[in-house]
């Protein structure tokens, strides 16, 4: 299962080093289009690979979709560390009941009937 694994990442390495090798041209990013740049005096504009802007824009929706996910999930894990937290105050409440149950009576006794 691992070399089918390591199999996986060789073949999806190759496809990424095709893909930045066939995209090496040089493209220029621009924050504003050219008729939104007058009005602001300023459009700062950078060249880079196209093969950068391919990987950038993908790890950029990964990192997008990844935060979305979490904030998205907030509700569940605020519902399961509730649901921790009653789950240990019923287990305290359980021993307290437990311990008052076998108070004063023979130790031995209490420990065998607390095991089972």
């Amino acid at each position: 299962m691992r070399y089918v694994r390591y199999l996986c990442i060789a073949i999806f390495a190759v496809a990424l080093i095709s893909v930045a090798l066939a995209n090496r041209g040089l493209v220029s990013l621009q924050v504003l289009p050219t008729e939104l740049s007058g009005l602001f005096a300023m459009n700062p504009s950078i060249q880079l690979p196209l093969f950068v802007v391919i990987l950038g824009s993908i790890l950029a929706g990964l990192l997008v979709g990844f935060v979305w996910e979490w904030i998205r999930e907030y509700g569940e894990r605020a519902e399961a560390a509730k649901q921790a937290r009653e789950m240990r105050r019923l287990q305290r409440e359980i021993e307290k009941l437990k311990a008052e149950k076998h108070q004063g009576k023979d130790e031995a006794l209490a420990l065998l009937e607390k095991a089972s």
